[in-house]
């Protein structure tokens, strides 16, 4: 059992299975999807992004998609518009466009369920032929 020893507290996420994508490389946050999907067994994980990071999450669901998990699809896409106060200096309110991408797998079956599946079939069928 983990005790925690140092006086800090531990920060967790306040959501589970959503990446803030930032200045990364993209490979980080295909990492970090993986990871999302096969450490709890989840079936939904969400990126968001704004401004010129919609670009890196953009090119780390499609990594993902097509070289290391062929079985996810995208859920869902929300696009938007946040508008940003004005920095030290500036007068005016910036707009930044934001993104979230939601990832779902596919379920897929066991091929061992499969298998003990088809065998109870076959057990049935056996039966019931030997029966008339």
């Amino acid at each position: 059992m983990f005790v925690n020893t140092d006086k800090r507290k531990l920060k967790l996420s306040r959501e589970p299975n959503v990446i803030y994508v930032g200045r990364k490389p993209p490979m980080n946050y295909v990492l970090g999807i993986i990871t999302g999907f096969s450490g709890s067994n989840a079936t939904e994980v969400t990126l968001k992004a704004r401004g010129q990071a919609i670009n890196t999450a953009v090119d780390a669901v499609e990594i993902t998609r097509h070289r290391f998990m062929k079985d996810l699809s995208i859920g869902k896409i929300t696009i938007g518009t946040e508008e940003m106060p004005p920095r030290e200096g500036e007068s005016r309110a910036m707009n930044v466009s934001t993104i979230e991408i939601t990832l779902t797998k596919e379920a897929k079956p066991n091929e061992e369920a499969k298998a003990m599946q088809e065998a109870q079939v076959t057990k049935e069928k056996v039966a019931s032929s030997s029966q008339v």
